[in-house]
Protein backbone atom coordinates (compact mmCIF):
# COMPACT_ATOMS: atom_id res chain seq x y z
CA UNK A 1 0.00 0.00 0.00
CA UNK A 2 1.45 3.34 -0.76
CA UNK A 3 2.38 5.81 1.54
CA UNK A 4 -0.76 8.26 -0.28
CA UNK A 5 -3.16 5.77 1.36
CA UNK A 6 -1.64 5.63 4.36
CA UNK A 7 -1.98 9.59 4.82
CA UNK A 8 -5.33 9.67 3.59
CA UNK A 9 -6.31 7.00 6.10
CA UNK A 10 -5.19 9.05 9.00
CA UNK A 11 -6.55 11.94 7.88
CA UNK A 12 -10.13 10.74 7.43
CA UNK A 13 -9.66 8.99 11.14
CA UNK A 14 -8.94 11.97 12.01
CA UNK A 15 -11.76 13.82 10.54
CA UNK A 16 -14.16 11.48 12.39
CA UNK A 17 -12.51 11.99 15.53
CA UNK A 18 -13.19 15.78 15.36
CA UNK A 19 -16.33 15.25 14.47
CA UNK A 20 -17.37 13.10 17.81
CA UNK A 21 -15.07 15.74 19.83
CA UNK A 22 -17.96 18.54 18.43
CA UNK A 23 -20.49 16.38 18.95
CA UNK A 24 -20.02 15.69 22.30
CA UNK A 25 -19.56 19.43 23.19
CA UNK A 26 -22.61 19.74 21.58
CA UNK A 27 -24.53 17.17 24.15
CA UNK A 28 -22.49 18.57 27.20
CA UNK A 29 -23.43 22.70 26.32
CA UNK A 30 -24.62 24.68 29.17
CA UNK A 31 -27.77 26.26 29.19
CA UNK A 32 -28.38 29.63 30.73
CA UNK A 33 -31.67 29.83 32.57
CA UNK A 34 -33.69 31.53 35.32
CA UNK A 35 -35.54 30.29 38.28
CA UNK A 36 -37.91 30.87 40.63
CA UNK A 37 -38.51 29.49 44.00
CA UNK A 38 -42.17 27.34 44.15
CA UNK A 39 -44.29 26.80 46.76
CA UNK A 40 -47.90 25.24 47.27
CA UNK A 41 -50.48 27.55 48.47
CA UNK A 42 -54.41 27.95 48.07
CA UNK A 43 -54.86 29.11 44.37
CA UNK A 44 -58.51 29.80 42.65
CA UNK A 45 -60.06 29.79 39.37
CA UNK A 46 -61.65 33.43 38.51
CA UNK A 47 -64.54 33.54 36.79
CA UNK A 48 -65.29 37.40 35.47
CA UNK A 49 -68.81 38.90 36.20
CA UNK A 50 -70.21 41.87 35.28
CA UNK A 51 -72.94 43.67 37.10
CA UNK A 52 -74.82 46.72 39.66
CA UNK A 53 -74.72 47.32 43.26
CA UNK A 54 -77.63 47.54 45.43
CA UNK A 55 -79.62 45.89 42.48
CA UNK A 56 -81.38 42.65 44.58
CA UNK A 57 -85.30 43.26 44.71
CA UNK A 58 -84.24 41.67 48.52
CA UNK A 59 -82.05 44.12 49.41
CA UNK A 60 -84.59 46.51 48.44
CA UNK A 61 -86.95 48.56 51.13
CA UNK A 62 -89.84 50.68 49.91
CA UNK A 63 -91.29 53.21 52.51
CA UNK A 64 -95.00 54.29 51.97
CA UNK A 65 -98.52 54.86 54.38
CA UNK A 66 -101.46 52.63 54.31
CA UNK A 67 -103.30 55.69 54.54
CA UNK A 68 -103.97 59.16 52.27
CA UNK A 69 -101.45 61.46 53.75
CA UNK A 70 -99.84 64.55 52.15
CA UNK A 71 -96.06 65.18 52.47
CA UNK A 72 -95.10 68.32 54.91
CA UNK A 73 -91.54 68.19 54.49
CA UNK A 74 -88.60 65.35 53.07
CA UNK A 75 -85.51 65.80 54.94
CA UNK A 76 -83.55 63.14 52.67
CA UNK A 77 -82.35 62.96 49.21
CA UNK A 78 -81.49 59.97 46.86
CA UNK A 79 -78.14 59.28 47.22
CA UNK A 80 -77.85 59.71 51.00
CA UNK A 81 -76.97 57.60 53.58
CA UNK A 82 -78.93 57.14 56.54
CA UNK A 83 -79.23 54.76 60.16
CA UNK A 84 -82.30 53.08 61.33
CA UNK A 85 -84.21 55.55 63.32
CA UNK A 86 -83.24 59.03 60.66
CA UNK A 87 -86.14 61.19 60.18
CA UNK A 88 -87.22 60.95 56.65
CA UNK A 89 -89.98 62.83 55.73
CA UNK A 90 -92.94 64.99 57.87
CA UNK A 91 -96.52 64.20 56.73
CA UNK A 92 -100.00 64.99 57.50
CA UNK A 93 -102.50 62.42 57.41
CA UNK A 94 -105.89 62.97 55.38
CA UNK A 95 -108.52 64.28 57.47
CA UNK A 96 -110.96 61.86 56.41
CA UNK A 97 -108.38 59.44 58.20
CA UNK A 98 -108.20 61.18 61.00
CA UNK A 99 -111.56 61.24 61.57
CA UNK A 100 -111.95 57.29 60.86
CA UNK A 101 -109.24 56.86 63.57
CA UNK A 102 -111.50 59.24 66.30
CA UNK A 103 -114.67 57.02 65.41
CA UNK A 104 -112.83 53.84 65.84
CA UNK A 105 -111.87 54.92 69.24
CA UNK A 106 -115.84 56.39 69.68
CA UNK A 107 -116.99 52.87 68.68
CA UNK A 108 -115.27 51.06 71.06
CA UNK A 109 -116.68 53.64 73.99
CA UNK A 110 -119.63 53.11 72.80
CA UNK A 111 -119.37 49.31 72.86
CA UNK A 112 -117.75 48.72 75.95
CA UNK A 113 -120.62 50.93 77.30
CA UNK A 114 -123.64 49.22 76.16
CA UNK A 115 -121.70 45.45 76.95
CA UNK A 116 -121.58 46.98 80.37
CA UNK A 117 -125.66 47.67 80.25
CA UNK A 118 -126.66 44.50 78.88
CA UNK A 119 -124.74 42.33 81.37
CA UNK A 120 -126.19 44.61 84.23
CA UNK A 121 -129.65 43.82 82.49
CA UNK A 122 -128.70 40.08 81.97
CA UNK A 123 -128.11 39.66 85.82
CA UNK A 124 -131.38 41.18 87.06
CA UNK A 125 -133.02 38.92 84.32
CA UNK A 126 -134.06 42.29 81.86
CA UNK A 127 -131.56 40.86 79.05
CA UNK A 128 -131.64 37.58 77.08
CA UNK A 129 -128.45 35.55 76.60
CA UNK A 130 -128.92 36.08 73.04
CA UNK A 131 -128.55 39.95 73.40
CA UNK A 132 -125.99 39.78 75.71
CA UNK A 133 -123.65 37.98 73.32
CA UNK A 134 -124.44 40.38 70.28
CA UNK A 135 -123.20 43.37 72.70
CA UNK A 136 -119.85 41.23 73.75
CA UNK A 137 -119.76 40.68 69.44
CA UNK A 138 -120.30 44.37 69.02
CA UNK A 139 -117.14 45.10 71.26
CA UNK A 140 -114.81 42.86 70.11
CA UNK A 141 -115.84 44.00 66.66
CA UNK A 142 -115.24 47.53 67.96
CA UNK A 143 -111.82 46.40 69.39
CA UNK A 144 -110.41 45.19 65.94
CA UNK A 145 -111.22 47.76 64.35
CA UNK A 146 -109.81 50.42 66.71
CA UNK A 147 -106.50 48.15 66.21
CA UNK A 148 -106.21 47.82 62.60
CA UNK A 149 -106.26 51.64 62.90
CA UNK A 150 -103.77 51.75 65.23
CA UNK A 151 -101.61 49.68 62.80
CA UNK A 152 -102.05 52.35 60.10
CA UNK A 153 -100.62 54.49 62.79
CA UNK A 154 -102.93 57.56 61.77
CA UNK A 155 -102.31 60.34 63.59
CA UNK A 156 -104.03 64.34 63.81
CA UNK A 157 -101.08 66.94 63.01
CA UNK A 158 -97.78 66.30 61.52
CA UNK A 159 -96.14 62.83 62.11
CA UNK A 160 -92.45 62.20 61.39
CA UNK A 161 -91.78 59.01 59.46
CA UNK A 162 -88.39 57.56 60.27
CA UNK A 163 -85.72 55.00 58.35
CA UNK A 164 -86.87 51.15 59.15
CA UNK A 165 -83.08 50.04 58.57
CA UNK A 166 -79.39 51.83 58.09
CA UNK A 167 -79.06 51.93 54.12
CA UNK A 168 -79.00 53.98 51.37
CA UNK A 169 -81.63 56.41 49.68
CA UNK A 170 -82.24 55.32 46.64
CA UNK A 171 -85.11 56.72 44.92
CA UNK A 172 -87.37 59.50 46.43
CA UNK A 173 -90.62 58.91 44.46
CA UNK A 174 -92.77 62.39 46.73
CA UNK A 175 -92.04 65.97 46.93
CA UNK A 176 -92.97 68.29 49.51
CA UNK A 177 -96.76 69.12 48.93
CA UNK A 178 -97.76 65.55 47.41
CA UNK A 179 -100.56 64.30 48.37
CA UNK A 180 -99.71 60.37 48.69
CA UNK A 181 -102.14 57.31 48.05
CA UNK A 182 -102.18 54.57 50.74
CA UNK A 183 -99.23 51.85 49.56
CA UNK A 184 -97.63 54.32 47.20
CA UNK A 185 -94.26 54.45 47.35
CA UNK A 186 -92.38 57.49 48.78
CA UNK A 187 -88.93 56.69 49.13
CA UNK A 188 -86.91 53.66 48.69
CA UNK A 189 -83.76 52.29 50.52
CA UNK A 190 -81.24 49.93 50.11
CA UNK A 191 -79.56 48.15 52.60
CA UNK A 192 -76.09 46.57 52.77
CA UNK A 193 -74.63 46.68 55.56
CA UNK A 194 -72.15 44.72 57.64
CA UNK A 195 -74.76 42.92 59.41
CA UNK A 196 -77.12 42.77 56.35
CA UNK A 197 -76.42 39.28 54.88
CA UNK A 198 -78.78 39.81 52.01
CA UNK A 199 -77.33 40.18 48.16
CA UNK A 200 -76.80 43.63 47.33
CA UNK A 201 -74.58 42.65 44.69
CA UNK A 202 -76.39 41.02 41.42
CA UNK A 203 -74.07 39.97 38.75
CA UNK A 204 -74.24 37.90 35.51
CA UNK A 205 -72.30 34.58 34.39
CA UNK A 206 -71.92 32.69 31.03
CA UNK A 207 -74.21 29.62 31.77
CA UNK A 208 -70.99 27.68 30.83
CA UNK A 209 -69.69 28.65 34.00
CA UNK A 210 -72.19 28.85 36.61
CA UNK A 211 -71.77 25.95 37.38
CA UNK A 212 -68.54 26.11 38.88
CA UNK A 213 -70.16 29.15 41.14
CA UNK A 214 -71.35 28.00 44.81
CA UNK A 215 -72.73 29.91 47.97
CA UNK A 216 -69.72 31.12 49.88
CA UNK A 217 -67.65 31.51 47.11
CA UNK A 218 -64.99 34.84 47.47
CA UNK A 219 -66.11 37.65 45.41
CA UNK A 220 -63.94 40.73 44.67
CA UNK A 221 -65.55 43.73 43.08
CA UNK A 222 -63.83 46.32 40.94
CA UNK A 223 -64.74 49.78 39.85
CA UNK A 224 -65.51 49.79 35.68
CA UNK A 225 -65.21 53.70 35.51
CA UNK A 226 -62.07 55.22 35.18
CA UNK A 227 -62.75 57.14 38.99
CA UNK A 228 -62.90 53.62 40.23
CA UNK A 229 -60.25 51.83 38.38
CA UNK A 230 -58.28 51.41 41.39
CA UNK A 231 -60.95 50.52 43.90
CA UNK A 232 -62.25 47.38 45.28
CA UNK A 233 -64.19 45.10 47.53
CA UNK A 234 -64.17 41.65 48.84
CA UNK A 235 -67.58 40.09 49.73
CA UNK A 236 -69.30 36.07 49.17
CA UNK A 237 -71.37 34.65 46.79
CA UNK A 238 -74.89 34.39 48.13
CA UNK A 239 -77.04 33.03 45.71
CA UNK A 240 -76.46 31.33 42.12
CA UNK A 241 -79.41 31.25 39.55
CA UNK A 242 -80.79 28.09 38.41
CA UNK A 243 -81.90 29.37 34.76
CA UNK A 244 -80.19 31.41 32.26
CA UNK A 245 -82.10 35.52 32.01
CA UNK A 246 -83.98 36.09 28.45
CA UNK A 247 -82.39 39.42 28.30
CA UNK A 248 -79.10 39.45 29.10
CA UNK A 249 -78.67 35.66 28.46
CA UNK A 250 -76.49 35.39 31.27
CA UNK A 251 -77.05 33.39 34.72
CA UNK A 252 -77.76 35.99 37.78
CA UNK A 253 -75.69 35.24 40.97
CA UNK A 254 -76.06 37.24 43.63
CA UNK A 255 -73.37 38.63 46.11
CA UNK A 256 -72.82 40.62 49.49
CA UNK A 257 -70.05 42.37 49.31
CA UNK A 258 -69.94 44.72 52.67
CA UNK A 259 -69.70 48.39 51.38
CA UNK A 260 -69.39 51.13 54.10
CA UNK A 261 -67.12 53.95 53.99
CA UNK A 262 -66.42 52.64 50.10
CA UNK A 263 -66.82 54.26 46.32
CA UNK A 264 -69.10 51.52 45.45
CA UNK A 265 -72.44 53.50 46.04
CA UNK A 266 -75.64 52.08 44.76
CA UNK A 267 -76.17 51.75 41.28
CA UNK A 268 -72.79 51.98 40.45
CA UNK A 269 -71.77 49.08 37.86
CA UNK A 270 -68.89 46.79 38.08
CA UNK A 271 -66.96 44.02 37.25
CA UNK A 272 -65.81 41.35 39.51
CA UNK A 273 -63.88 38.21 40.11
CA UNK A 274 -65.40 35.33 41.66
CA UNK A 275 -62.60 32.71 43.16
CA UNK A 276 -63.83 28.89 41.90
CA UNK A 277 -62.05 25.07 42.50
CA UNK A 278 -60.21 27.11 45.13
CA UNK A 279 -57.89 24.52 46.33
CA UNK A 280 -53.85 23.88 47.07
CA UNK A 281 -51.55 23.16 44.46
CA UNK A 282 -47.97 24.06 43.44
CA UNK A 283 -48.42 27.43 42.81
CA UNK A 284 -45.83 28.22 39.60
CA UNK A 285 -45.88 31.03 36.83
CA UNK A 286 -47.20 30.42 33.96
CA UNK A 287 -43.85 30.80 31.71
CA UNK A 288 -42.38 27.82 33.68
CA UNK A 289 -45.29 25.04 32.47
CA UNK A 290 -44.64 23.76 28.92
CA UNK A 291 -46.71 21.19 26.58
CA UNK A 292 -45.47 18.48 24.15
CA UNK A 293 -46.72 15.16 22.79
CA UNK A 294 -46.38 13.51 26.58
CA UNK A 295 -48.33 16.40 27.99
CA UNK A 296 -47.84 19.40 30.46
CA UNK A 297 -44.22 19.54 32.12
CA UNK A 298 -41.75 22.10 34.31
CA UNK A 299 -37.37 21.81 34.56
CA UNK A 300 -36.42 21.87 38.09
CA UNK A 301 -32.48 22.45 38.66
CA UNK A 302 -30.96 19.39 40.78
CA UNK A 303 -27.85 20.04 43.39
CA UNK A 304 -25.50 19.41 40.53
CA UNK A 305 -26.83 21.72 38.28
CA UNK A 306 -28.73 19.34 35.51
CA UNK A 307 -32.50 19.90 34.44
CA UNK A 308 -34.91 17.66 35.46
CA UNK A 309 -38.27 17.39 33.90
CA UNK A 310 -41.25 16.68 36.05
CA UNK A 311 -44.78 15.77 34.57
CA UNK A 312 -47.81 17.86 36.32
CA UNK A 313 -51.05 18.02 35.51
CA UNK A 314 -52.59 21.87 35.60
CA UNK A 315 -55.12 22.58 37.73
CA UNK A 316 -55.92 25.78 37.84
CA UNK A 317 -55.25 28.97 35.53
CA UNK A 318 -55.25 32.05 37.33
CA UNK A 319 -53.55 35.19 35.38
CA UNK A 320 -49.87 34.26 34.94
CA UNK A 321 -49.89 31.72 37.62
CA UNK A 322 -50.84 28.00 37.19
CA UNK A 323 -52.26 25.53 40.11
CA UNK A 324 -50.33 22.23 38.99
CA UNK A 325 -49.86 19.05 41.14
CA UNK A 326 -47.19 16.88 40.32
CA UNK A 327 -43.84 15.19 42.13
CA UNK A 328 -42.32 18.86 42.43
CA UNK A 329 -39.50 19.06 44.86
CA UNK A 330 -40.29 22.48 46.67
CA UNK A 331 -36.61 22.61 47.62
CA UNK A 332 -35.44 22.70 43.99
CA UNK A 333 -35.49 25.93 41.64
CA UNK A 334 -37.71 25.80 39.01
CA UNK A 335 -37.09 27.05 35.30
CA UNK A 336 -38.93 30.03 34.25
CA UNK A 337 -36.99 30.94 31.44
CA UNK A 338 -34.52 29.61 29.16
CA UNK A 339 -36.85 26.31 29.48
CA UNK A 340 -37.68 25.82 25.95
CA UNK A 341 -33.65 24.94 25.44
CA UNK A 342 -33.50 22.43 27.60
CA UNK A 343 -33.63 18.51 27.90
CA UNK A 344 -34.13 16.27 30.53
CA UNK A 345 -30.08 15.68 32.46
CA UNK A 346 -28.97 18.78 30.22
CA UNK A 347 -26.24 20.72 32.39
CA UNK A 348 -27.52 24.67 33.47
CA UNK A 349 -26.21 27.76 34.37
CA UNK A 350 -28.37 30.23 36.70
CA UNK A 351 -27.93 33.85 35.17
CA UNK A 352 -26.93 36.71 37.76
CA UNK A 353 -29.85 38.66 38.73
CA UNK A 354 -32.61 35.80 38.16
CA UNK A 355 -35.29 36.10 39.76
CA UNK A 356 -35.58 33.61 42.97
Amino acid sequence: MSAAVHAADAASAAGAAGASAAGDTADQSVVSVQIARVQRAVIAQPVRAYGIVAASASNLTTVNLPYLARIVQMRVQAGQRVTRGTPLFVVQADPAAVLAAVQAKSAVTLAQGELARTQSLYGKGLATQSQLATARKAADDAQQALAAQNQTGVASGNKIVAAPIDGVVLQVSAAQGDQVQPGAAILQLAGGTGRDTRANVMLGVEPSDAAAIHAGDTVTLHGLSTALAKSSADGHVTLVGASVDQQSQLVDVGANVPLEQSAFIPGTRVSADIATRSGTHWVVPRAAVLKDGNGAYVFQITPQNRARRVAVVTQIENGDRYGVDGPIDGAAGLVVSGNYELKDGMAVRVSKGAPQ
